[in-house]
């Protein structure tokens, strides 16, 4: 038995499922997760001594690479100081300020420890500004694991949702309305029936979570006006996008500007990390400024800010977005010239440092075209790749992240394997 399997066995007996995050495990694609002991730049090292050109890069904020020496070293630094001090610190408004100029819509912003929390706060928030009950989601965006939000559609426009999590009270649930993703007359029509009593729509402009399915720019900028129409806040989710898809995220990208934006993954440069900003006159009603409470013991940590400041000091460097948009267009182009000699029906698409492979003929616009792509093929595809030393997201329903790190050389490699593995798929 390999080490990598010894150390899944023992984590079984102590940590449900052997993970602390569930498609760690490799449920979707079935066998024994890898576990990782060391990184650096472009791959990950596992405790049987395999080393792994590694898309996924923590789900996202390794966008500079793993163990980058300029943000070793600012956490490093601020370690020196202290890990933690439950008061305010001058990096955090640093890191604040940073935020507030780069993302127009943000005058304000409160910085937490997880996407998670981000968009809980915010859709609090937006409860507390607007004094209305009503959320709208849509189905295949993820937007972390707080009740309001762990759920599924149902079917019609006006079905509310139900449960996509045992624990989820029914009341919640009740205030939840699911929609499909991209598609603008089940938006109309919902607005019509209940839009009086939205208090927000909170949506990813770029998925990233049903594998990558970017946002149909009409259907964002029609959501934009029916959310001013009717008094609901639009919190863009940007967890994922934001510093991901370029310097100002997808709303940058769209030349929309929500009521609040979440942050998370890049903004902590791989340390737990997230924020919620938006006008000035909403973020005033957050506590002790107003009566929306939200708390943390840990938040503006000194040495998540520290590596977040250091991680958008390197971003910020003439060229970056311009070169990790290169070298992912290179991927993916170099992965579908790959699937189409192989006969293999496949398409990619990428934002960004960003990236999605489908094994369907064209690439998903909706959830619905997530669901018809060929999961069976994605798993063969991806066990072939780990054999040949590339790590993907484990799920048929991730999107796939390329660092600054990754050289040419890893490039060829992969696209190499990938030659091999659509030979089996």
């Amino acid at each position: 038995m390999s080490s990598n399997d010894l150390s899944f066995e023992r984590a079984k007996e102590v940590i449900p499922g052997g993970v602390n995050s569930p498609v760690r495990a490799f449920g979707s694609v079935g066998g024994v997760p890898k576990t990782i002991v060391r990184s650096e730049g472009s791959r990950i090292f596992d405790v049987d001594g395999n080393g792994y050109i590694d898309y996924v890069g923590s789900w996202g904020p390794m966008i500079a690479g793993h163990a980058h020496p300029q943000i070793v070293k600012a956490v490093k630094d601020a370690a020196d100081g202290g890990l933690s001090f439950g008061t305010p610190t001058p990096g955090e408004v640093t890191l604040a300020e940073r935020l507030t100029a780069t993302f127009p819509a943000m005058e304000q912003v409160r910085l937490v420890s997880s996407g998670t929390e981000a968009t809980m706060s915010a859709i609090r928030l937006a409860r507390g500004y607007t004094e209305k009950p009503k959320i709208i989601k849509f189905e295949g965006c993820y937007h972390g694991h707080s009740d309001s939000l762990l759920v599924k559609a149902g079917s019609g426009a006006l079905t509310f949702g139900t449960p996509s999590s045992a624990g989820v009270p029914p009341d919640l649930v009740s205030q939840t309305v699911v929609l499909d993703y991209n598609i603008l007359n089940t938006l109309e029509e919902t607005f019509d029936n209940v839009g009086k009593d939205v208090a927000a729509v909170i949506i990813e402009p770029i998925a990233g979570n049903m594998n990558l399915v970017q946002g149909n720019a009409k259907f964002l900028g029609r959501l934009r006006e029916l959310c001013s129409h009717y008094g609901a806040l639009l919190i863009f989710d940007e967890v994922m996008t934001g510093f991901r898809v370029g310097p100002q995220g997808a709303q940058g990208l769209y030349g929309i500007e929500p009521d609040i934006t979440t942050l998370g993954k890049v903004i902590g440069g791989g340390l737990p990390m997230g924020a919620f900003g938006g006008r000035r006159e909403v973020m005033q009603k957050l506590a002790p400024m107003g009566p929306v409470y939200q708390a943390g013991t840990l938040s503006g940590n000194p040495i998540s800010v520290a590596a977040g400041l250091a991680t958008l000091d390197l971003i910020s460097e003439d060229g970056f977005f311009e070169s990790l948009t290169n070298k992912t267009r290179e991927l993916v182009e170099g992965i579908e010239e790959r699937a189409k000699r192989a006969g293999v029906p496949f398409c990619a698409s990428h934002v960004g440092g960003m990236f999605g492979m489908y094994f369907t003929d064209r690439v998903p616009e909706t959830y619905e075209d997530v669901m018809g792509c060929n999961r069976e093929r994605f798993n063969r595809f991806f066990h072939a790749m780990l054999d040949q030393g590339v790590y993907l997201a484990p799920s048929a329903f991730e999107a796939g992240f390329v660092s600054s790190a990754h050289s040419e050389q890893d490039i060829r490699t992969t696209l190499d394997a990938a030659g091999e593995a659509f030979k089996v798929c």
